[in-house]
């Protein structure tokens, strides 16, 4: 299993909302590096390429050939789903597929996502 970190984007078994079945997809890593929880679970936000789900302020557009696109490793236009976020067990993690570069943009996204000031 590779350690992962703050922004990368990760193949991972990610539930889906019926809590009973999962899909295997990218993910952007949201959670801080070295929280150090003593858990071996990580908190991520689904990527979805489905584009219908675009145009929120908890949704960010990723086109796979943007710069953004391509450093983050996605193979298809997408989009990074902030009120999507799900925890997930470290042992289920892939891949490391990239790196999100733009993370100013996706904590302004978790800010409205969670109502912070």
């Amino acid at each position: 299993m590779t350690k992962i970190r703050h922004g990368d984007v990760v193949l991972i078994l990610f539930p889906n909302s019926d809590q009973r079945t999962t899909k295997r997809r990218p993910v952007l890593v949201v959670q801080r590096t070295n929280l150090n929880s003593g858990l071996a679970q990580t908190i991520v936000a689904m990527i979805s390429s489905n584009l219908v789900r675009c145009g929120h302020p908890s949704r960010i557009f990723v086109g796979v050939n943007s710069g953004e696109g391509q450093i983050a490793g996605l193979r298809l236009n997408s989009v990074i789903m902030t009120d999507n976020l799900a925890t997930v067990l470290d042992s289920e993690t892939d891949s490391v597929l990239g790196i999100y570069p733009e993370m100013k943009t996706v904590d302004t996204a978790l800010k409205h996502t969670l109502e912070l000031v």
